[in-house]
């Protein structure tokens, strides 16, 4: 997966997961308007009209003051409507309330968590085995901070105690630690009395705690309509060690527009708006005004219930067929949209999610092999785990998941 550079001064940069994998698909004729394929490997969701719904956004204008740059920050109405929004669905009745003054905005959930980590001092820096493959180059290219893994085992349902994780961050000395909730790829959650104690123990033990939540409307139990976020438990929002991550791109369903935002206290939004300045120089102007709308609390309900009664639906389908074929899940997803899938009963070579992934690229379907997900910053471990794993996405149309679903089965059907 990793070329040495032959030309001078430069190293070589390592695809994430999702990438590698498209692009060898593309080798083989893939496009994302070829019906021949299906891609169970996409990191996005359907984004089409879904029944419900509100309606989709179809045509942007652009007004004369917006065809300038974005402030570093962000467009000032955008940074307030989104503490308002936090407000609104997490903060009802307490004392500390967000302002346009704790939020940034950029391009993206990957410039978002790049800022972040440029804004990183020396320090160790923790994190979860498995997580998001992005996770890997970014914990490794800021040389300021040591990143430090966290495994969390399959026979516990890939879930860490509070104590567990304050007896990490004591005695491995972590000042911070970077989490996806719900998390990319197992699909399990923190939520309630859980998360609640996380942010409880960063405070206890002056750890900042950075979670990205792009996948926090995508619950599967209990009530319909239920979001999760650390910003119910944070007590002041100007001193708790507790931020957040989010953005159009997967609750909203625009991943396109690249629009994303830094939820945290106002010493650390002006560390990374000091850091976007010399990164990225600001988020898309005109993107900024349009994610206005969406961020109207009624607006957001609507699109949440649609997306949860779409998303269940396919998440049982998905879950159904694999179980059929003799894939299983050490812990069904209880948030996100993909299975993470253990391959191990599967006959040999298609146990080993790599092997699967080729096999299914004859078969025009697309998986990612559970390796790309042991986050392992300059490859400073020479093993990797996850070999008999794969991510298997529900994120596009049912059409699709059948189309996919039908083609992993002939594969298994050849062995």
């Amino acid at each position: 997966m990793e070329q040495p550079s032959n030309i001078p001064g430069f190293r070589a940069v390592p695809r994430t997961g999702v990438i590698y994998v498209m692009h060898e698909a593309s080798q083989l004729g893939f496009t994302y308007v070829n019906g021949e394929w299906a891609n169970l490997g996409q990191g996005s969701p359907e984004t089409g009209e879904l029944p419900g719904a509100p309606p989709r956004l179809k045509t942007i204008t652009i007004p004369a003051p917006n065809r300038g740059y974005s402030p570093i920050e962000g467009n000032m109405a955008l940074r307030q409507a989104v503490a308002d929004y936090y407000n609104e669905h997490y903060r009802r009745g307490k004392a500390s309330q967000y302002t346009a003054e704790n939020v940034s905005i950029a391009s993206g959930g990957r410039m978002a968590l790049t800022r972040l980590a440029a804004a990183l001092g020396t320090i160790n820096m923790g994190h979860f085995i498995p997580d998001y493959t992005a996770y890997e180059e970014l914990l490794g290219i800021f040389k300021a901070f040591s990143a430090i893994p966290i495994l969390l085992e399959a026979s516990r349902g890939y879930h860490i105690t509070p104590a567990e994780l304050e007896k990490e961050v004591l005695g491995r000395g972590l000042s911070a630690l970077l989490i996806s909730n719900p998390c990319n790829p197992t699909g399990q959650v923190a939520e309630g009395e859980e998360l609640a104690a996380w942010c409880q123990m960063a405070r206890r033990c002056h750890c900042s705690l950075i979670l990205d939540e792009f996948y926090s409307h995508y619950l599967y139990n209990g009530e319909l309509g239920r979001m999760v976020s650390a910003a119910a438990y944070v007590e002041d929002v100007d001193s708790d060690p507790i931020i957040v991550v989010d953005g159009l791109t997967k609750n909203w369903r625009y991943p396109g527009i690249r629009i994303s935002w830094t939820l945290g206290p106002r010493e650390v939004i002006e560390t990374v708006a000091s850091a976007g300045s010399f990164l990225d120089g600001g988020a898309n102007h005109p993107f900024q005004t349009v994610a206005l709308d969406l961020l109207d609390p009624k607006h957001s309900r609507q699109e949440t219930l649609a997306v949860q009664k779409c998303f269940r639906q396919k998440r049982a389908y998905m879950l159904e067929r694999l179980k059929h074929m003799g894939i299983d899940a050490d812990a069904e997803p209880a948030g996100t949209f993909y299975v993470w899938a253990n391959l191990s009963q599967l006959p040999d070579p298609i146990n080993n999610g790599m092997s699967l992934f080729k096999e299914g690229l004859e078969e025009k379907v697309i998986t990612i092999p559970g390796i790309f997900f042991d986050v392992n910053p300059d490859r400073r471990r020479s093993y990797a785990r996850y070999q008999h794993y794969s991510r298997i996405s529900f994120g596009p149309e049912m059409d699709k998941l059948e189309k996919g679903l039908d083609a992993l089965e002939r594969v298994i059907g050849k062995y």
